[in-house]
């Protein structure tokens, strides 16, 4: 797990990072063990105020493909560099006019040993429409646990930063040394 220490640090790099024309704010940054996700905001296309949802839908989807063209040399230029420097692979996406959308993103696999009632769950999502795949079912299930756990996972990882920073105080850890990140 990452510090909230290690994702400001994280957020500062990019921040002076990337190219200040690049996103008119950059609005977010996420972290785990494998992928950092960089989310900035773009201008939304200029319509007029009665233009149907179709043509605004139409546009925004436009303008976040037009940015993604445009700056794909710039943003794997800073990608390369992270990527070696932080060991874990980038993603990019953008906010525009209330949408977001992600260019890239890690989809790592993730090892389960599931029981018979686990997979019946599973299936009967399958079944259902909801998920084409088992996969597809238990991301679907980790989404909805997401949603309602918010503030209960907040907490957790709260917590989990704290012991953290007990650990790095104990007797193996040297007076006046640093714990170890990943930044190194």
């Amino acid at each position: 797990m990452i510090t909230t220490e290690q994702t400001e640090k994280l957020r500062g790099w990019f921040a002076g990072r990337l190219p200040d024309d690049l996103f008119e704010e950059l609005t977010e940054i996420t972290v785990d063990r494998e992928e950092i996700t960089v989310i900035g905001r773009i201008p939304a296309p200029r319509l007029a105020e009665d233009a149907p949802a179709a043509e605004r839908e139409a546009a925004l989807e436009s303008r976040a493909q037009e940015f993604r063209e445009r700056t794909r040399e710039d943003r794997m230029a800073v990608a390369r560099e992270a990527e070696h420097r932080f060991r874990r692979k980038v993603s990019w996406g953008v906010e525009c006019g209330g949408r977001r959308t992600l260019f890239t993103h890690v989809a790592a696999p993730v090892m389960t040993r599931l029981r018979q009632p686990e997979r019946q769950v599973l299936d009967t999502l399958i079944a259902g429409g909801v998920a084409r795949s088992r996969s597809d079912a238990l991301a679907w299930c980790v989404r909805l646990v997401q949603r309602h756990t918010d503030d209960w996972l907040t907490e957790l990882r709260d917590s989990l930063e704290h012991v953290q920073r007990v650990r790095s105080q104990g007797p193996d850890t040297e007076p006046g040394s640093a714990p170890h990140t990943d930044e190194e």
